[in-house]
């Protein structure tokens, strides 16, 4: 299944969309079933408040950090660290073209971050499922460029995380590398740290961004972009999980 198949698939199962979609099955059987029609609208207009409040999205995401942060001060041993691509900010006027987005560049400054503190080589992985450069390319120009850190591989084929691992390893493998830190947001970690390892990789996870349910605040209770994209983010990486394993 290509990449545009899959996130068609994924955005009719994700938040908002398939809120959306049960309301408007809810006006569609206004006339024929009213009782069925205000349960679907109902249901609809409260999954959207519940899953736009951040104290509910970001204990969904915090259920998905099962892998603590790392102590700089006690790093296990590895051969090389493997950093995973999220996104281009395309045509972005103030670098005079594509770069990484925001999500990347949290990935990359931990990247860069472990390396300098363990020395190791860098691995980026990503190609450009969206069109443009692939995200690999732009994230070893903003490593090299921004964070003066050198890039040893860059995998431009994968659109994935399931390819990221399978042609991580294939670069890899060759050179003798298996125990990799994998760097990647905190939640992004179990669907990560799962494929790598059926690739054949030993792995330390290296999150980032971490949610971690912080002590709410009265703000949070109140319905925001920021909460219903986090909702986003969570139910993408537990239904990508499921996929994951069933094909495994």
């Amino acid at each position: 299944m290509n990449w545009l198949a899959t996130n068609l698939i994924s955005a009719v199962l994700l938040p908002p969309l398939n809120l959306i979609l049960l309301g408007l099955a809810g006006l569609l059987l206004l006339r024929r079933r009213p009782a069925l029609a205000r349960v679907l609208l109902i249901a609809a207009l409260a999954l959207l408040t519940t899953l736009s409040m951040p104290v509910v999205a970001d204990r969904l995401l915090a259920q998905l950090e099962i892998y603590p942060a790392l102590d700089p001060a006690h790093l296990p041993q590895a051969d090389a660290i493997v950093i995973l691509g999220a996104g281009t900010y395309f045509d972005a006027p103030e670098y005079g073209g594509d770069t990484v987005d925001s999500m990347a560049l949290e990935r990359l400054r931990y990247g860069a971050r472990l390396a300098r503190i363990t020395g190791l080589p860098i691995l980026v992985t990503g190609g450009k499922p969206a069109g443009g450069k692939p995200q690999s390319t732009l994230m070893q120009a903003a490593l090299e460029q921004d964070f003066r850190v050198p890039v040893r591989w860059a995998e431009a084929r994968s659109n994935t995380t399931w390819e990221n691992a399978r042609n991580s390893h294939a670069l890899l493998a060759p050179s003798g590398i298996r125990r990799i830190f994998l760097v990647t947001h905190a939640w992004h970690l179990p669907r990560s740290v799962y494929s790598f390892e059926k690739a054949g990789f030993r792995v330390i996870p290296a999150g980032t961004g971490f949610t971690l349910a912080k002590t709410a605040h009265i703000m949070d209770f109140i319905p925001q972009p920021r909460g219903l994209q986090a909702s986003y983010y969570a139910t993408h990486e537990a239904i990508g999980l499921i996929w994951y394993r069933l094909k495994g």
